[in-house]
C-alpha cells in the first residue's frame, strides 16, 4: 500500500524542533500507513539548530529536509513574531518542496508559531493541524484573549488593570502579572492579534498534555460555545527522554551522572533554566548566596548570557569566568555539597534518584519532564508561557512551590527585578521538603503522565482519533 504523506513544519528553536520530532515519532510508531517529512527552518546562522535531527533521518517513514537559508534579520525584542516573518520567507521553499513528494499528501502539522504555512497547506488543499508545543490553558488563554481584543481593544486595556482575571481555562482567578507579555505590552497587540488569527485558520491543535493532567481546561474547551467546535488533540506527554552529551562541556555528563550516584535519596536541587534561559552577575550572586545559605547539596546549570540584542542559544562559561561571577570563594566553600556545570543532561539528572528538587524556569517541556520522573518544581519564569505556566503549577496544580510567579526576563529590557536570596532560600527548602503535600501530588500525577500514552489511556484514544482525521482526508 502507497503510504499517506503528512508534513511537519516545525518552529526553529532545539526546544520546538525535538518536541516535534518526538511527536512525529509517535504518529508513525502508532500507524505504518503515515509517512512523515519535516521540513526545517534555521535561523540564519545558526548551525546548533540541527544538530538533534540526524539521527532521526534514520526510519523508513521519517524523512528530514533542512530547507535552503533565506537573508533575513530577526528582530530581538517579540521572539514570536520574528520567528513568523523568517517563516512567511520560506513559503516558497516549502511549496518546492512539498510539490516533489510522491506519496498520498495528507495533511500538514505546522508549529504553533509557523501558522503561515497554513496557507501553503491551503494551496495544496489538506487540511493543516498546529502542533502547540505549550499546555491546554495557555492555549485557552491566547485564544480568549484574542476574543476580548477582537470585541473591544480598550474595554480589554481596562480589564487588563484589574489584579486578577477570570479566564475560562482555569479554575482560579489568574493574576494579571502572570499573564504572558505578549498579551501586557501594548506594542505588541497587533502581532499577537494576528498570531492567534492564524492559530485560529487550523483545523485543530495538537497539544502536548494530557487530559488527566489539564481536566479543567479540557472541559472549559468542551463548555465554551465559541471554542466547541474548536478541535483539540490533547496527546502529550510527548518527551524526548534520551539526552545526548554536550561536546565540550565544563563538566562531563558521565561525571555529573557518577556525582549524584554519591549523593542520598531526594536530596539533590537542580537548578536548570532551558536553553535561552541566563542571568546577570547581580543575580547570579543572589543564587549562590541562597545555595549557600541553606545548605541543600545542588546542582547548577549556570549558562552564560548570548550577546545583548541576540536571540541566540545560551553557552557554557570558560572556568575564569565562572569564578569571576560567582561569589568569592564559593566554589570552595560548596566543594562537598554542590557542583556548578554548564549545560546540563536535564532529563539524566531529573530520572536520577539522587534529585529532589528542580529549581526552574517551567519551559513546557521541563514541566512536563519533572511530572514525569516525579520531581517537584521551585518556579522561576523567565518569558513566553513561563510565567502562566509557573502560575498553574503552583495554584491550579499544587504540584510547584514558588520562589516567583512574575520574574521576566525580556530580550529587549533585561529583568525586571532582582530575586533576593532569602525568597531563593525559601524555594530550595520547600522544594526539597520530604513529606510535603506538593511531593504527593507529583507523584499522583506521575502515574497518569506514565501511563495516559498506553492503550486505553486518554492520550493513546486521542492519537487514534487524530489519525482517524488525517485518514479520513486523503
Amino acid at each position: 500500500m502507497k503510504k499517506v504523506e503528512v508534513v511537519f513544519i516545525p518552529s526553529p528553536g532545539v526546544g520546538h524542533l525535538v518536541s516535534t520530532l518526538e511527536f512525529a515519532k509517535l504518529l508513525i510508531n502508532r500507524d505504518n500507513r503515515l509517512r512523515v517529512t519535516v521540513l526545517i527552518i534555521k535561523f540564519p546562522n545558526s548551525p546548533a539548530e540541527t544538530a538533534e535531527t540526524p539521527s532521526f533521518s534514520d526510519s523508513e517513514n521519517l524523512h528530514v529536509i533542512n530547507l535552503p537559508e533565506n537573508a533575513y534579520v530577526p528582530s530581538t525584542s517579540n521572539v514570536g513574531s520574528s520567528v513568523m516573518a523568517l517563516v512567511e520567507t520560506q513559503k516558497a521553499n516549502v511549496k518546492e518542496a512539498v510539490s516533489n513528494i510522491t506519496g498520498k499528501l495528507a495533511a500538514f502539522v505546522v508549529d504553533m508559531f509557523c501558522t503561515p504555512m497554513i496557507d501553503v497547506a491551503n494551496d495544496f488543499g489538506v487540511p493543516s493541524l498546529v502542533y502547540f508545543t505549550s499546555g491546554v490553558a495557555f492555549l485557552g488563554l491566547v485564544l480568549h484573549f484574542h476574543t476580548l481584543l477582537e470585541d473591544n481593544i480598550e474595554a480589554t486595556r481596562l480589564l487588563m488593570q484589574q489584579d486578577e482575571l477570570d479566564i475560562p481555562c482555569f479554575a482560579n482567578p489568574v493574576p494579571t502579572n502572570t499573564l504572558p507579555t505578549v498579551v501586557l505590552r501594548k506594542e505588541w497587540e497587533s502581532s499577537f492579534i494576528n498570531y492567534v488569527r492564524g492559530l485560529k485558520k487550523a483545523s485543530g491543535v495538537i497539544v502536548n498534555s494530557f487530559h488527566e493532567l489539564e481536566s479543567h481546561a479540557v472541559h472549559s474547551f468542551l463548555e465554551d460555545p465559541g471554542l466547541c467546535s474548536f478541535p483539540i488533540y490533547p496527546v502529550g506527554p510527548v518527551l524526548n527522554l534520551e539526552t545526548k552529551p554536550e561536546p565540550n562541556g565544563i563538566v562531563d555528563s558521565d561525571d555529573i551522572i557518577k556525582w549524584l550516584d554519591d549523593q542520598p535519596l531526594s536530596s539533590v536541587v537542580f537548578f536548570c533554566f532551558g536553553s535561552k534561559g541566563s542571568f546577570d552577575e547581580d543575580q547570579i550572586r543572589e543564587i549562590a548566596y541562597a545555595i549557600e545559605k541553606s545548605e541543600a547539596r545542588f546542582l547548577w546549570s549556570l549558562r552564560k548570557p548570548p550577546p545583548k540584542g541576540t536571540m541566540c542559544e545560551t553557552s557554557d562559561y570558560s572556568l575564569s569566568d565562572l569564578v569571576a561571577v560567582l561569589p568569592k570563594g564559593f566554589l570552595d566553600r560548596t566543594a562537598l555539597i554542590g557542583r556548578v556545570i554548564g549545560w546540563a543532561p536535564q532529563a539524566q539528572v531529573l530520572a536520577h534518584p539522587a534529585t529532589g528538587g528542580f529549581v526552574s524556569h517551567c519551559g513546557w517541556n521541563s514541566t512536563l519532564e519533572s511530572i514525569y520522573y516525579c520531581v517537584p518544581i521551585a518556579t522561576w519564569p523567565l518569558f513566553a508561557d513561563q510565567q502562566t505556566n509557573a502560575f498553574q503549577l503552583v495554584s491550579e496544580l499544587k504540584m510547584g512551590v514558588e520562589i516567583s510567579l512574575d520574574y521576566r526576563m525580556e530580550y529587549d529590557v533585561g529583568r525586571d527585578y532582582l530575586l533576593t536570596s532569602d525568597k531563593i532560600e525559601k524555594g530550595i527548602r520547600s522544594v526539597l521538603e520530604m513529606d510535603g503535600e506538593v511531593r504527593k501530588k507529583v507523584k499522583e500525577m506521575s502515574e497518569h503522565c506514565r501511563k495516559t500514552l498506553l492503550e486505553g489511556g486518554s492520550s493513546y484514544t486521542c492519537l487514534g482519533s487524530l489519525i482517524d482525521y488525517i485518514m479520513n482526508h486523503v
